[in-house]
């Protein structure tokens, strides 16, 4: 079970993974913009739908994930590193949801989403920030 860096930018992902492509000489990314997310319960606004709500590369065969910060979340220097962990073993994604929130800040309960069956965001209580979820 690999744990994978998750980068946030202030609307500048594209650029960024661009610029990693070109650095790093990997195949083109895979990218996702808010625009292209199936319906949402709310609206996506019009400047938002061009950003960048998930995009991947792969370095020497390691995933490194992107993503332009959330509409409404501010963005700073801290919180632009996420780390990820993604598994087929729901019980441990479960545990760790559980303990990681404990005196921690959640973020996003452990929900269903199109990507995942179970998801989760949140910082542990020594400010890492971590995503979790299943295959």
């Amino acid at each position: 079970m690999p744990v994978n860096p998750y980068l946030m930018f202030n609307g500048n992902a594209r650029e960024v993974i661009e610029f990693y492509e070109k650095t790093f000489q990997t195949e083109p990314a895979e990218i996702m913009t808010y625009g292209d997310m199936p319906v949402q319960k709310k609206e996506i606004p019009e400047e938002v739908k061009p950003l960048v709500v998930h995009g991947r590369i792969f370095v020497d065969g390691t995933p490194i994930m992107f993503s332009d910060v959330t509409p409404g979340m501010e963005y700073k220097e801290g919180n632009n590193v996420n780390l990820t962990v993604v598994s087929d073993n729901v019980e441990l994604i479960q545990h760790a949801y559980k303990i990681l929130q404990e005196d921690g800040k959640l973020e996003m309960e452990m929900q269903k989403t199109f990507w995942s069956e179970n998801y989760a965001k949140l910082t542990d209580k020594y400010g890492i920030h971590w995503q979790l979820s299943t295959e």
